[in-house]
């Protein structure tokens, strides 16, 4: 009952490297919902652009399993949620004018 709560908790786009992570261990685990390594991938994948430290490594863990076309797919759904997510850029501090 626990991973169906789990699960639910991430129905909501990921907004961060870390909710991009959960993602991927609820897809790679089956936690709430069928395992599917090539979402797994894609989460992880993102978590890892994202900065998420242990997300690279989990990534090439479950490629292992996968087909090169699995993970050519997953790598597309990546790209396409990027596309469609693309985080805010931040600007520069703006330096203040002296006046001469």
């Amino acid at each position: 009952m626990a991973d169906v709560g789990l699960a639910g908790a991430y129905r909501a786009e990921p907004s961060n490297a870390d909710d991009c992570f959960a993602c991927g261990m609820i897809h790679s685990s089956g936690a709430g919902v069928a395992i599917d390594l090539v979402q797994a991938h894609k989460w992880f994948n993102i978590a890892a652009m994202r900065g998420h430290r242990d997300a690279a490594r989990l990534r090439r863990e479950i490629a292992e399993q996968m087909s090169d076309t699995e993970i050519g797919s997953a790598q597309r759904a990546a790209r396409d949620w990027l596309r469609a997510h693309p985080q805010p850029s931040v600007a520069p501090p703006q330096q203040a004018l002296i006046a001469a």
